[in-house]
């Protein structure tokens, strides 16, 4: 394998550090460095899409027909290493990587061309509602209902753990249309209009007052029959494709690289980068390293066509638990200043309504600025094993379809 790049390629390096010099704000980057969440606050994801959007970087793995770049391999690797160089904020994932590749891979035309263009300008802006309070990694379980009337489906039942719910205008859901089978089987895919008569939103505060998660619930909502992606009854297809774009169709390793590269330096800055310490963040880096080079491969599978597969489910579970092994090494680093609650001088990914945050933003800063994410971004992490189905599933759907077990 080489592993140098070409003349060619390092001029599209070029071409890309320059852009995200000239178009990348400062207050872009700031906001970047100080998240804890792995989603930024709606305003500065929007901000960021609309600049990427205008250069035609946005969504660079899609078919060029619909906004794609039609980038080599590399170009890929490239742009993901030097988006997470230059701190550039993430995108809200839900409708640019999820909603986007299921509408590609399983949307009619007239699906395609309505949304597509509207997940891209941010016209719409997407939430997903798949877990529900009595299933969550058991998707399969999931029990809100739809009837059939005419043209139209009727929702009732619930969703829970609805990232940006209260901020989304539309929904991409699996609901229960027929319970006679399997439980995989009868389970449709819809997508919805959150200003649908009969949807309700509630919030859910985390004890950070972070608010980003929400309930929502189906009071006999009317979908209309032509907002079913893929066939009714046969929405598991679908949401199988979709869970492996969110589980493995981007790449971790270039931001982990990154953070690792900050703890080294904060490290030997503080005089704190003694044997122990070095030898577990080597550790790190080198999983990190191997873990860049399958998502280089898994990348050559997607140019080509492929679906992640159970690739996505590899790339899952490496991926969140060594930002986990991250956010430890943080929080070990950070000793007795990761334990002041100061949210207000974090980006959280949405707004902090917790009444101690008032009383504490009239203090000035407590510690280090660069230590202040360290035990709120441990916290989120924590979800990272969880969400998109749980690391301990991942494994499962491992061991039965790669080692038939």
């Amino acid at each position: 394998m080489d592993l140098s790049f070409t003349p060619a390629e390092e001029n599209f390096r070029t071409e890309v550090r320059d852009f995200l010099n000239d178009k990348l704000t400062p207050d872009l980057r700031a906001y970047a460095r100080k998240m804890t969440s792995v989603y930024s606050d709606k305003p500065t994801a929007l901000a960021w899409q609309a600049i990427l959007l205008k250069q035609g970087w946005l969504v660079p793995s899609w078919p060029k027909h619909y906004g794609g770049c039609n980038w080599s391999v590399a170009q890929h690797f490239i742009f993901s290493s030097e988006m997470a160089n230059a701190d550039a904020p993430g995108l809200s994932p839900m409708g640019l990587a999820m909603c986007g590749p299921a509408l590609l891979g399983h949307g009619t035309d007239a699906q395609k061309d309505h949304y597509l263009p509207r997940i891209l300008k941010a016209d719409d802006y997407w939430c997903q509602g798949y877990s529900e309070p009595a299933s969550g990694s058991d998707l399969a379980s999931l029990q809100t209902k739809a009837v059939q009337d005419g043209e139209d489906l009727v929702l009732t039942g619930s969703k829970i753990w609805i990232t940006h719910g209260h901020e989304a205008n539309m929904m991409f859901v699996l609901v229960r249309t027929d319970g006679s089978g399997k439980p995989q089987e009868g389970i449709t895919f819809l997508l919805i209009d959150m200003k649908a008569k009969g949807v309700k939103v509630d919030p859910i505060v985390m004890l950070s007052g972070e608010h980003v998660q929400n309930q929502v619930f189906f009071d006999e909502v009317r979908v209309p029959k032509k907002n079913i992606v893929g066939r009714i009854h046969e929405g598991w297809t679908v949401a199988k494709y979709l869970l492996e774009f969110e589980r493995g169709g981007g790449s971790y390793a270039p931001r982990l690289m990154k953070r690792a590269a900050e703890l080294r330096r904060k490290a030997a800055e503080a005089g704190a980068l003694d044997d122990a310490y070095a030898q577990n963040l080597s550790r790190t880096e080198a999983d990190i390293s191997a873990l860049g080079g399958a998502e280089l491969r898994l990348l050559a599978e997607l140019q080509a066509g492929r679906t992640p597969g159970l690739k996505g489910s590899m790339m899952k579970i490496k991926g969140t638990e060594l930002s986990q092994r991250l956010t430890e090494l943080a929080i070990e680093l950070a000793g007795p200043y990761g334990a002041p609650f100061q949210p207000h001088h974090t980006a959280p990914g949405g707004p902090a309504l917790d009444p101690r945050a008032k009383l504490i933003s009239t203090l000035g800063l407590i510690g280090p600025e660069e230590h202040v994410t360290a035990m709120p971004k441990y916290l989120n992490d924590r979800a990272g094993s969880i969400y998109a189905g749980s690391n301990e599933i991942q494994r499962n759907i491992l061991a039965k379809g790669e080692l038939r077990l």
